[in-house]
Parts: structure tokens; sequence; C-alpha cells
């Protein structure tokens, strides 16, 4: 546990603040006491286990109280959020806001970015983070615990890396979602019953997959062993893969990449 420190969320009251403070709570990574939750009303839902838990509507009084402040907010949000965190280590889960923005407007040089996701909720999120040379050692220690608490997490070269990674990892379950529903919508199409379409194409995307996860087959090797098998997956994968089934990843990665640096620009401007 991290006693030492007191943690601030502004956007506490978000889902994703939400789930991250009570992951770091639920794992001991701090003591309820030592954590503060800012939103619009000062009230937060899911917190009633840990009654030692601020709350506030005041993110000033927050980044006063609080030696690291996350800010949990979106992007066109960030205007608005007046603080002032002097050398307090401040943590942006913030999408297309880069650390020399973050720093001008926080006044802090020790900062980390990350690009957390959904799957916080459910304690499967993988988050690359980017620190500033600023940053020290036990900053990122406490960087590593927090996200370590609601799934895994590395530290990444460079913001180029976190910037790359806001499009991939950033989706979450969106790409999955979108394989799930051509697949749904070609079982339906085929006139199979709306149930047993979408239990098997659960069981394909969402428990099928899982043979791919840490430990399992690397992606590669899985679709060579079934293109080897030369059976009816085969001549699936073929077909997708004639049709520039992977072109059409890349051009989507490329296309999520470019607006990550777009934001940036914009962010960056004083009226952002």
């Amino acid at each position: 546990m991290f006693a030492e420190r007191t943690v601030g969320i502004i956007g506490g009251g978000g889902w994703l603040g939400r789930s991250i403070g009570g992951a770091m709570l639920e794992r001991g990574v701090l003591a309820p006491a030592a954590l503060m939750l800012s939103s619009r009303n000062g009230r937060v839902e899911g917190f009633d286990a840990w009654p030692e838990v601020r709350l506030t509507a005041d993110n000033r009084q927050l980044a006063q109280w609080a030696d690291i402040i996350v800010l949990s907010v979106r992007p066109e949000q960030f205007a608005a959020v007046q603080i002032e965190a002097a050398d307090k280590l401040v943590i942006s889960f913030m999408a297309g806001v880069s650390l020399a923005t973050l720093m001008a407007r926080t006044g802090s040089q020790r900062v980390i970015r990350a690009m957390p996701n959904a799957a916080a909720q459910i304690g499967r999120c993988y988050t690359p983070w980017y620190a500033a040379e600023q940053v020290s050692a036990a900053d990122k220690r406490f960087t590593q615990a927090m996200f370590d608490s609601c799934g895994s997490a590395d530290e990444v070269p460079s913001e180029r890396d976190l910037d790359y990674l806001t499009g991939l990892v950033g989706a979450g379950a969106a790409y999955p979602a979108l394989l799930a529903e051509a697949l749904l919508a070609h079982a339906l199409a085929k006139g199979l019953p709306q149930q047993i379409a979408e239990n098997a194409v659960r069981g394909v995307v969402t428990e099928a997959s899982q043979l791919l996860g840490r430990g399992g087959m690397p992606p590669a090797q899985m679709v060579q062993t079934m293109l080897d098998y030369r059976g009816t997956t085969a001549a699936g994968l073929q077909a997708m893969i004639d049709a520039g089934f992977r072109q059409s990843v890349d051009a989507g990665l490329d296309a999520a990449e470019t607006a990550a640096w777009q934001m940036q620009e914009r962010y960056a401007r004083p009226d952002n």
C-alpha cells in the first residue's frame, strides 16, 4: 500500500475514474481516506463500502489536497479544469493531450500520460503509459501499481508510442465488437435464430479468443495452424485475407493514430 500518498481523481464520477479508484481500494493500493473523487455534483456512486473516501465538486480543493492528481476527463473538458498542480504528480487519461500541453496547463513537470480503457470495469484493462523525464522512480512504481490493480500495464519508450497505442488500446472492446457485429449480421442473414446467432458469435469473439490470452498461442501461429488444416476455417480465413482484411485493419489503426496527432495540435491551443 502507498500509505504516504494521497490521490485525487478529477472526473471520479465517470466510468473510468470510478473503476480505477475502486480497483485501487479493492487491491489495497490505497487506503480509502487517501482517495478523493471529484464530480460536478460532488456525488459518486459505488463507494458506499468505503465511507472514508472524500468527495468534492471543487477541483481546486482536490488539487490542493492530493499529492497525485489523476485527470479522468474527456479532452474537450480539459479547458474547464482549472487547477494548479505545482510539483505534484499528474496522471492524464486523456487522448490527444500532449505532455507539453499538460505541463503548460497544470504547472507540473511530473506528468504521465496513460491510455486505459473500458475493460478497467472488469479488471482486464491493459494500460500503456509514458512518463516525462522529471517523473521519479517512486512515481512510476505507484503508476504501475495503480494500473495493475485493474489489469496490467507497461511503460512505453516514447510519447509517439503512446499516441499509436491510443488508437489501438484505447478502443477497448470496440474492434472486437466490430468483428462481432459483422459475424452476427452474416449469421442472421443466413436465417439463424437471433439467440443462437448471438451465442455463436460470443462463443467465437469472447470465449474462443481466450486461447490467445497471456501464455496462449501467438496470433500468427493460430492463424497459420488453422490455414494448415485446409478445412472450413482455412477457407474462411483465406477469403477474408484475400478480400483485404489486414489492409482494412491497417487503414483503421493508421486513421486512429492520425486522429491522435490532430487532437494534440487542437488541444495545444489556448482556447481548447
